[in-house]
């Protein structure tokens, strides 16, 4: 199956930051793409204020949007994430949504980690407007693959692919809004760790350069195989990059290279709190 991951500079103006994605979404379906992943907030990317105004629920908007797109091209889409407005809850979620072929909602996964740093003197802290979820979520393709969901900080926490593995994923997607600074100097080796050590492919859409905050993101969106080597990147600009992905080549590497099988849980002890 051929894959695809969209590559946005999105910023506050939702408007432009949809065209955009339209666009890019249908070049990757024209280009053969039967599974597409757009970045984290894609919808809207700027300041916590900006951002909970433009905040909306899963049946707003974008969400609409992905749902008609997806069921006019025929694809599996994998909405990045968007600025979900749930009821009942005073900070939003950063939620991702896979929908099917047929246009209607396989999963939702809500963002685990929440990205409170300090990189290159700046401080984020994601978790002053978005609550974290709790739930680990594996979709599934029509053809019965099994989809890791993920967002962007979750790629540091690598217990959480290896769950995803073993629950079935074959594919995992990270819609990201990496910093450039950790672009540069950790994105494509984690990208590459992860799809390593789960025998995996990977699709990471991150967004690239400056947003309404001043921050920038560093692009460089890729697509992984099982054995660590990357099938495509983006180059610097708004792109989509598509690549073949052998599912083939992904038994092989599990059959001869039987990391997952060989693991022995039994023996594994989280170590006590202190």
């Amino acid at each position: 199956m051929r894959a695809a991951a969209v590559q946005l500079n999105s910023t506050d103006d939702v408007k432009r930051n949809r065209t955009t994605a339209d666009h890019l979404v249908r070049e990757a379906a024209s280009n053969g793409a039967e599974l597409v992943v757009l970045p984290e907030r894609w919808s809207v990317l700027g300041t916590v204020e900006q951002m909970a105004a433009a905040a909306e629920p899963l049946d707003g908007p974008s969400i609409s949007w992905a749902r008609r797109l997806a069921a006019e091209l025929g694809i599996d889409l994998v909405a990045g994430s968007i600025v979900e407005r749930v009821e009942g809850r005073a900070k939003t979620s950063n939620t991702s949504v896979h929908v099917g072929r047929d246009g209607e909602v396989r999963s939702v996964y809500r963002k685990i980690h929440m990205f409170d740093v300090e990189v290159d003197g700046t401080v984020y802290r994601e978790s002053d407007g978005d609550e974290p979820g709790n739930e680990i979520v594996v979709s599934e393709l029509a053809s019965g693959v099994g989809v890791g969901m993920s967002v962007c900080y979750d790629l540091r926490f690598p217990e959480l692919y290896r769950i995803l593995a073993l629950r079935g994923a074959e594919i995992v997607v990270v819609p990201s809004a990496f910093t450039l600074a950790t672009t540069r100097d950790h994105w494509e080796t984690l990208l590459r760790a992860r799809a390593i050590e789960n025998q995996c492919f990977v699709i990471a859409a991150n967004q690239i350069g400056a947003n309404p905050t001043g921050n920038r993101s560093g692009g460089r969106s890729l697509i992984v195989d099982p054995w660590g080597l990357a099938l495509a990147m983006a180059p610097d600009g708004e792109a989509a990059i598509v690549a073949e992905l052998d599912l083939g080549r992904l038994q092989e590497v599990r059959r001869t290279l039987p990391s997952l099988a060989n693991r022995r849980p039994a023996a594994y002890r989280w170590p006590e709190d202190r």
